[in-house]
C-alpha cells in the first residue's frame, strides 16, 4: 500500500511548512516564464567523495578539494542550490534502490550488493536474510523488494525517460536486471553489473580474456569500439542523442545520467591525467583524479548541450553520489582519521561519515538566484523521488504500491537556513564487508548520530557539528541522547521490519535492538 505519510518524527516540519504553500510558491516563480513541465535530469556519480571535487561542501576548502579541478561543478554551483548535509548508503545498489523508490534501506532490505560473492566466513556473525534480487516491479519474485519506479510514475505522466549508465537494480535474470522493466523508456550501456569491465573504448569497454569476454563488458556501445572515446564520454554522447527525440516531439524529458565513473578499476583518462601528474600525487591517486575530471566534462557537455538547444532555461538538474569515497579498498587502507576523506571517519561501505556524505547540487533554473545558496538541512538520497515527482506535479501518485520514505526537499529550498532538527535520518548495513565497521547500522536526529555496531553490540554517540570526524564517543558522557535515539532506532528498525544478522556462536540468538544494549548496560 502507498504512503506518503512521513514519520512522527517529520510532522513538526509539515506543520511548519503547511507543504502545499511551499510547492504552490514553487509553481509561481514560473510566471512570465514557459510554463511546460520541466526536463529533469538526475546526474549521479558512483563512488564520489564528498570531496572529490573542487567545490568544498564543508564551512573550509580542505586539502582533498584542492586535488581535483571539476570546474562544471563550480560552474552548477553558481547556478545551484547546495546541499551540505546529504547523505546516500553505504554502499551501491541500496543508493540505487532508494533514489527509485523512495523507500529506505531498512526498508526495502536491498542492504548489499545484489547477488555479491559469498560473504566471509565470520564466527560470531550470521549473514543477514535480505533482499539479494534487489527490486522488482513484479510481485511474487523472491528476496526482491516490489515496488513502482520512478521512471514509471513520471513515464504515466507524460514524460519520456531515459536511463544512460549503470543499473545494477537487480541481477542477471530478475526483472529489474533490464532496467526498462522500471518504467524507462530507454536504457543505454545499462545492466545487471555494478562496474565497467574497462573505460576504454580501444578495449570495447571490454576486459576480454583468451577471447572470452568479461561479464562486465558494457553493451551498446558498439560504434565506439576501437576508438579513443572514453567510457563517461560514450555514455554522455548516447545520453543527449536520447534526449533530443522528446525535445523535438515538445515532450518533457527525465534523464537518468548514472556514470560508472569513479568506480573501479581506475583507469586514467588521458585528456586530463596530464593535470595531476608532477603534483607530488601517487600514480594511482593522478588517474583518480582524470576519472573525476572526466566525469565532470560530461557535466560540462550536459550543460552545453542543453543550452544548444535551448531548453536550459526549463531543465531541472540533481547532482549528486550514490555513497561515500572509497577509504578501505586496497589502495586506501588506513581507517584512521588521516585517510583520503578526512576529516571524515572512514569511507565506502560504512555507516561513518566518510561512507555515506556525499556532493549533491540541485539547481531549477526557473528560480533565478542571485548568488549560490547553501542548504542546511540534512537530507538522504530516498528524497530524491518524491523531490522529482513535485517537480513533474505527478498526478498519479497512488498507484505507488510501495510505502515511501522520502520527502520532498523543495521546501528547504524555499528557506536554506531553516533546518528541521526533529528529522530522523537512518543507515542500516547489517553485513560484513571486510572491515571492522560492518555490522552497523546509524541513525542521525539533528546534530547527534548515534551508531550500533552489531557485532561487539556497542553503541556510539557523536555531536556531528562539532565532531564531523566522529572522534569523541559521547555515550557515556550524555546517556539520555543515548537512549532518546536508540528508543526512536529500535522503533524505526521494528516498524519497517529491517533485517539483522544472528550470533552463530549462542545458537542463532537474535541481535538486541538499539534500546536493549542500552538498558541492558544501564539497569
Amino acid at each position: 500500500m502507498y504512503s506518503l505519510k512521513p514519520l512522527q518524527n517529520e510532522r513538526n516540519m509539515i506543520e511548519k511548512f503547511l507543504w502545499v504553500l511551499p510547492l504552490c510558491l514553487w509553481a509561481s516563480i514560473t510566471l512570465g516564464q514557459d510554463l511546460k513541465r520541466p526536463n529533469i535530469v538526475v546526474f549521479l556519480v558512483d563512488d564520489m567523495g564528498w570531496q572529490d571535487t573542487s567545490v568544498p561542501f564543508w564551512d573550509k576548502t580542505t586539502i582533498q578539494n584542492k586535488h581535483f579541478r571539476t570546474p562544471n561543478m563550480e560552474r552548477l554551483t553558481a547556478q545551484a542550490y547546495k546541499f551540505v548535509n546529504a547523505y546516500a548508503n553505504p554502499l551501491c545498489t541500496p543508493s540505487r534502490v532508494s533514489l527509485i523508490t523512495g523507500a529506505n534501506a531498512s526498508r526495502h532490505h536491498v542492504t548489499s550488493w545484489t547477488k555479491p560473492d559469498k560473504s566471509s566466513p565470520n564466527l560470531k556473525i550470521g549473514e543477514v536474510d535480505w533482499n539479494t534480487n534487489g527490486v522488482s516491479p513484479v510481485p511474487g519474485i523472491p528476496h526482491t523488494f516490489y515496488a513502482t519506479g520512478l521512471p514509471e510514475i513520471l513515464r504515466q505522466n507524460g514524460y519520456y525517460t531515459v536511463l544512460s549508465g549503470k543499473g545494477h537494480f537487480g541481477p542477471k535474470d530478475t526483472p529489474a536486471a533490464d532496467p526498462r522493466s522500471l518504467g524507462f523508456d530507454l536504457a543505454i550501456a545499462s545492466g545487471e553489473f555494478s562496474y565497467p569491465a574497462s573505460y576504454y573504448g580501444r578495449k570495447s569497454y571490454d576486459n576480454a580474456r583468451d577471447g572470452a569476454s568479461s561479464r562486465a563488458a558494457v553493451k551498446d556501445l558498439d560504434s565506439y569500439h576501437g576508438t579513443d572515446i572514453f567510457l563517461t564520454e560514450a555514455i554522455t554522447r548516447e545520453a543527449l542523442k536520447a534526449i533530443d527525440r522528446p525535445v523535438a516531439n515538445n515532450q518533457p524529458f527525465f534523464l537518468y545520467l548514472a556514470h560508472y565513473a569513479v568506480h573501479t578499476p581506475i583507469q586514467a583518462d588521458s585528456n586530463y591525467v596530464t593535470n595531476y601528474q608532477g603534483k607530488g600525487l601517487a600514480p594511482i591517486d593522478v588517474a583518480y583524479a582524470s576519472l573525476v575530471e572526466s566525469m565532470d566534462n560530461s557535466l560540462g557537455i550536459l550543460m552545453d548541450h542543453l543550452a544548444k538547444k535551448s531548453i536550459d532555461d526549463n531543465t531541472v538538474i540533481i547532482f549528486l553520489s550514490d555513497n561515500g569515497g572509497v577509504s578501505i579498498m586496497p589502495r586506501w587502507q588506513d581507517f584512521a582519521a588521516g585517510n583520503r576523506n578526512a576529516p571524515l571517519r572512514s569511507g565506502k561501505a560504512t555507516v561513518y561519515e566518510g561512507g555515506i556524505r556525499i556532493p549533491f547540487l540541485f539547481k531549477d533554473p526557473r528560480r533565478k538566484l542571485e548568488s549560490p545558496q547553501e542548504v542546511k538541512q540534512y537530507v538522504q538520497i530516498e528524497d530524491v523521488f518524491s523531490t522529482v515527482l513535485d517537480i513533474a506535479e505527478a498526478s498519479n501518485r497512488d498507484s505507488i504500491v510501495q510505502i515511501v520514505d522520502g520527502i520532498s526537499l523543495l521546501p528547504f529550498v524555499e528557506d536554506p537556513s531553516f533546518v528541521d532538527s526533529s528529522r530522523v535520518l537512518l543507515w542500516h548495513l547489517p553485513h560484513y564487508k571486510g572491515n571492522s565497521a560492518g555490522w552497523s547500522s546509524a541513525i542521525r536526529k539533528g546534530e547527534w548520530k548515534l551508531i550500533y555496531n552489531y557485532n561487539k553490540e556497542i553503541l556510539s554517540l557523536y555531536n556531528l557539528t562539532e565532531d564531523i570526524g566522529e572522534q569523541n564517543d559521547l555515550a557515556a558522557t550524555y546517556p539520555l541522547k543515548v537512549e532518546e535515539l536508540a528508543l526512536a532506532f529500535s522503533e524505526l528498525l521494528q516498524e519497517r521490519e529491517s533485517r539483522f544478522p544472528k550470533r552463530n556462536s549462542l545458537r542463532n540468538r537474535e541481535i538486541p535492538l538499539p534500546i536493549e544494549v542500552f538498558r541492558q548496560k544501564n539497569k
